[in-house]
């Protein structure tokens, strides 16, 4: 097995802009990809070391970047300011994203009929308003995300199986948010699932996490079994 990484460049609205596709260079043909939608702090080594590990599986995955080339946070407040201004206009976000998903459609090594999308903390949040637009993916799976409605998809049909991996004790969502999810995914009669990790906070899946004042901490019992949970929600989405 040859994991590969290549960069592929991109812009949308002015903003130049960089992902990282990883696949399995031994491999011909092509295959399902897996859309990595990273946390607040931009698109770091975190999401690529996510990207190669679902390369070993046998599909390709590809880590986008919503900021720009080059740019991450490396504090709170670098990290807010580098968030807000997509966080708070979710239509632009929207549209970034979709973008994105016709890019990865074109690439030569990728299968378009068979895209799953991830993603961790606004991450989660990418990647469920993807789903809310009624787009042609198979899955999209959150991890610890924001799960908040947008307030601009009401009625949209959602054609992908969704799966959200949730802390119980994460203070940036808490219950009644939970409810109003599971609320508004039946009433857009999704294919949805929650696993709710007792104990678990927020970024429970960043090995590096580990301020529980601010309520993000690793939680190795809670990322393990939502990894295994997610490379069985692969398998279902991609048959």
């Amino acid at each position: 097995m040859a994991i590969t990484t290549r960069p592929v460049e991109y812009a949308h609205d002015g903003t130049a802009l960089e992902g990282m596709l990883a696949f399995d260079d031994a491999q011909s043909g092509k295959r399902p990809v897996v859309l990595i939608s990273h946390a607040w702090a931009g698109r770091t080594q975190g999401e690529i070391g996510f990207a190669k590990e679902i390369a070993k599986h046998g599909y390709a995955a590809f880590a986008l970047d919503l900021y720009g080339k080059g740019v991450t946070g490396s504090t709170k407040e670098e990290c807010q300011a580098l968030m807000s201004p997509l966080a708070s206009d979710r239509p632009r976000l929207q549209s970034r994203l979709l973008h994105v998903l016709d890019l990865v459609k074109s690439l030569p090594e990728i299968d378009p009929t068979k895209i799953v999308a991830m993603g961790f903390c606004f991450g989660g949040l990418c990647v469920l308003d993807i789903a809310r637009t009624g787009a042609d993916v198979k899955g999209v799976a959150s991890f610890h995300g924001i799960l908040g409605a947008p307030g601009n998809t009401a009625g949209n049909k959602i054609k992908a199986k969704i799966i959200a991996y949730h802390g119980w004790n994460d203070p940036m969502v808490p219950p009644e948010d939970v409810v109003a999810f599971g609320k508004e995914m039946t009433a857009a009669n999704a294919d949805w699932r929650l696993l709710a990790h007792g104990g678990a906070m927020h970024a429970f899946m960043n090995s590096e996490a580990n301020d529980p004042d601010f309520g993000t901490v690793y939680n190795k019992n809670a990322a393990d079994r939502s990894w295994a949970s997610f490379l069985g929600f692969l398998k279902e989405c991609f048959g």
